[in-house]
């Protein structure tokens, strides 16, 4: 079982910055391929951003340019840099992580991010 947990959401002004992190326990998360997901009021939730487990990276064009996910092996995280944020980015953003092995998947709760003046 792996357990995630989001960080790190909060009220932004358009064009501010914020960094959110998912913390993983129970299992490493090398292994894992991480996606962080969105969701906004009336929306489907959608695919941000990936990274494997060799560290290859992949976003929604919507965010090309302006987010980055990483991740940090020592500390079990993986983080969202969010940069130029803009109102659209309004959602509740998820972590997942996907097993390469048996395909299980693992959800966090959440964190919000409100991007308004």
């Amino acid at each position: 079982q792996v357990q995630l947990v989001e960080s790190g959401g909060r009220l932004v002004q358009p064009g501010g910055s914020l960094r959110l992190s998912c913390a993983g326990s129970g299992r490493a998360l090398s292994s894992y391929l991480m996606g962080w997901y969105r969701q906004a009021p009336g929306k489907e939730r959608e695919v941000v951003a990936t990274i494997t487990s060799g560290d290859s990276t992949n976003y929604v064009d919507s965010v090309k340019g302006r987010f980055a996910v990483s991740r940090d092996i020592a500390k079990n995280t993986v983080y969202l840099q969010m940069s130029n944020l803009k109102p659209e980015d309004t959602a509740v953003y998820y972590c997942k992580a996907k097993s390469v092995f048996n395909l299980n998947e693992y959800w966090g709760q959440g964190t919000q991010v409100t991007v308004s003046s």
